[in-house]
């Protein structure tokens, strides 16, 4: 039987000029919505797996617009629920070769951000769900976000479903007063696996310092929150805006694990990797070993990276192949 999934978090518009055209270029802009967590839910579902993402949209047509985007890739919108009228977007002028990308935001104020817990019965959403995934944006929204969020987790947990947290920092996010070094360890305290970073551990948890590795970071934040069992993150050489390079790293408790470094040399959209990094974690960690889970990461991650759009619609037989080292492209007859 498939595994299942349950995301939580806000999906936006994404509005793009067509191609690599600047913002001072654009007479038009090219339309699709995603969401970190949503992101991570429809590249499960284009695994193979069950999946479902938990949100709020504005009670309007771009909400609706919205909910069949995610039907449209495989996702249950059941426990979706609708109110007031601002749906959050942002504006992505694509770089290219030395031409760095840029993202403005517009998202205060939209439904998701009002959201509060007494809006959704987490046991009823994620009875026979095997795996819960939160990214730290979420409770960087606002407050009634990050106390749905933390809802959420302490159901899985009397539960018993695996929790993920994809909890890099992202200190100009939060502005409704409370910092996320007061949030997010209370969060990750109930969390089984989390992906982030040297600096991440270091800013959110007060732990470490510049000197220290990665490695010596994970073994110190496991320490400091017994619930939590792996910490994992991708590594990013970047030569320029078209060509980067990717490596995943897990720390399992007892072993660390490394990739091998994946060369990406026509980057079509950079956006949504990182999901299709925690995508690929999860898939890997509930049907293979740590070593090939990784692996199995860092392989979706790379192959997101070929796919316009926020979210990796590859199937399962483009990451297994990558990770077999087909790397021709060759036409598939």
């Amino acid at each position: 039987m498939a595994k299942k999934l349950v995301t939580f978090g806000e999906v936006m518009m994404r509005l793009s000029p067509p191609g690599y055209e600047k913002f001072s270029q654009a007479s038009s802009f090219e339309l699709v919505y995603g969401g970190g967590e949503a992101n991570a839910a429809i590249s499960c579902a284009y695994l193979g797996m069950k999946a479902e993402h938990v949100t709020r949209f504005p009670d309007n047509a771009l909400g609706k617009a919205a909910t069949q985007f995610l039907r449209k890739h495989w996702l249950s919108t059941k426990n979706v629920i609708y109110g007031d009228q601002m749906m959050g977007k942002y504006f992505l002028e694509k770089g290219a070769v030395h031409r760095a990308s840029e993202v403005i935001y517009e998202r205060e104020g939209s439904a998701f951000s009002k959201i509060t817990p007494n809006m959704i019965n987490w046991e009823e959403v994620l009875k026979g769900a095997d795996w819960f995934h939160w990214t730290g944006i979420t409770p960087a929204i606002s407050e009634g976000a990050a106390q749905c969020c933390l809802e959420a987790i302490k159901t899985a947990n009397k539960l018993g479903i695996t929790v993920s947290g994809d909890i890099n920092s992202r200190n100009n996010m939060w502005k409704y007063g409370t910092p996320m070094q007061d949030v997010i360890p209370g969060l990750t305290k109930h969390t089984d696996v989390v992906i982030t970073s040297s600096r991440g551990i270091r800013e959110m948890f007060g732990i470490g310092s510049d000197e220290d590795t990665f490695k010596s970071l994970s073994k110190q934040l496991i320490a400091a929150n017994p619930n939590l069992k792996k910490v994992a993150k991708k590594t990013r050489r970047i030569l320029s805006a078209s060509h980067h390079q990717i490596q995943g790293k897990i720390w399992n408790g007892e072993t660390y694990i490394k990739t091998n470094m994946l060369n990406i040399t026509h980057i079509i959209d950079r956006v949504g990797t990182g999901d299709a990094f925690a995508a690929g974690l999860i898939y890997g960690l509930l049907h293979f070993n740590d070593e090939k889970a990784i692996d199995f990461a860092a392989s979706a991650c790379a192959l997101k990276h070929t796919v316009p759009g926020d979210v990796n619609t590859v199937s399962l037989e483009n990451v297994i192949g990558l990770m077999d080292g087909n790397i021709t492209g060759a036409i598939v007859r």
